[in-house]
């Protein structure tokens, strides 16, 4: 199996934004909400799962600014000073990376505070049949062009127009090769990071962009984001999941993806663990997408004896697909026995592994029956779950 790529992205944040007025400071560190927003767009690449580090270029001035609005996770790295030139600043962040180079690399305005998971999935798949993806909308509104004395001097055809956006994304070698040439050559002026990918020949396929992924540039851009900020309500679902399995005979059973020696076993068509089960039937339930059942039948052979963790895991990708961002599970066990505390952390652990979560979102709780009916009487085992998730980039 192959090693999965080291996906980096760069945050472009050493801009004044003077476009935006400068007396409440770099509009980068300007609220947004309850945050400043680099946190919002920090926010995007530090939740999404292929993304594996993040850098942020900064200006010499904004060390205070930055630290308070940087979140503390493993996968950002310490910031860098950029450059005079949004150019010269990406190229000090591809510099920096290069010490421990990534395979592809996504390249974004700080002031993109609203991206969303399915633009950044959009990007790196463009990058499986391109060295250079470019998010883009198609333009929709009719374009002129203004003569010296302010009238129309051309009205120009928006077939096959669109507007750029970020983060584009690229190959690492490919990306520094093009901005180390440009700058020996001594050009600064590109716009982008793509249209300096062109100039170097390299091909740059376009990509769905959003509508939402919108730049703040004007005091008037950021003062209609705080408003419309002041009236969303994020769309976070909460599914639920429930499942039994008899108890036989047995050697070892197996709870929330592990195995524990016990004088029982849970009897199944798959591994029986109802601990993963009922939390693959909960994130199913946040997007609405039917139960275990349906995708993975009892009927059907290929699953006799399968590990659970693999229905986990799929829900678990259906979720994020549809742009969800999972950010809490909880499982409760209801037995006799066997004494779950002991493999609790190691539960947790195995869960986070699968989920691709930090341990500390994976809550594993127990409780016995109180040798009430057949969980009392051992003649089976009941799995409670709850799973949260937060739709990216979507608002009720």
């Amino acid at each position: 199996m192959s090693e999965p790529l080291k996906i980096a992205a760069i945050i472009v944040a050493a801009g004044r934004g003077a476009r935006a007025g400068v007396a409440d400071g770099p509009k980068q560190y300007r609220m947004l909400g309850s945050k400043p927003v680099l946190a919002h767009t920090l926010h995007a690449f530090v939740h999404h799962r292929a993304v594996t580090s993040v850098l942020t270029v900064i200006h010499e001035d904004d060390g205070a600014s930055y630290a308070k609005a940087a979140p503390e996770n493993p996968k950002i790295l310490p910031p860098v000073h950029g450059g005079a030139t949004r150019q010269a600043s990406v190229f000090a962040g591809l510099q920096a990376l290069a010490q421990d180079a990534p395979d592809l690399v996504l390249i974004h305005d700080a002031a993109r505070p609203f991206l969303s998971a399915a633009v950044i999935d959009a990007v790196i798949a463009g990058l499986g049949e391109a060295k250079a993806a470019l998010p883009a909308t198609a333009i929709v509104d009719t374009i002129k062009r203004s003569a010296e004395d302010g009238s129309v001097a051309d009205t120009i055809s928006r077939d096959g127009l669109f507007a750029a956006q970020t983060p584009q994304g690229f190959d690492f070698a490919t990306i520094l090769e093009a901005h180390s040439k440009a700058a020996a050559a001594g050009l600064n002026d590109f716009t982008d990071d793509s249209a300096l990918a062109e100039w170097a020949g390299h091909r740059v396929v376009l990509v769905a962009g959003s509508r939402d992924n919108l730049k703040l540039t004007t005091q008037d851009d950021i003062e209609k984001a705080q408003s419309s900020m002041g009236e969303q309500i994020t769309d976070v679902r909460v599914g639920h999941g429930y499942d039994t399995h008899q108890l036989v005979a047995g050697e070892k059973i197996t709870l929330c993806g592990v195995e524990i020696p016990f004088e029982r076993k849970l009897s199944g068509h798959s591994d029986a663990d109802v601990g993963l089960h009922a939390l693959t039937d909960a994130l199913l339930g946040t997007i609405a997408d039917g139960d275990i059942g349906s995708h993975f039948p009892p009927s059907d052979p290929e699953w006799k004896g399968a590990q659970s963790d693999q229905f986990l895991a799929h829900a678990a990708s259906l979720v994020r697909a549809a742009g969800g961002t999972i950010t809490h599970c909880d499982v409760t066990l209801v037995c006799e026995a066997p004494k779950i505390g002991p493999h609790r952390d190691a539960m947790r652990a195995a869960m986070a592994a699968i989920l691709d979560m930090d341990v500390t979102r994976i809550s594993v709780k127990a409780t016995t029956n109180e040798r009430i009916g057949f969980i009392g009487r051992e003649e089976g085992m009941v799995a409670l779950a709850t799973a949260t998730v937060v739709m990216n980039g979507t608002t009720l």
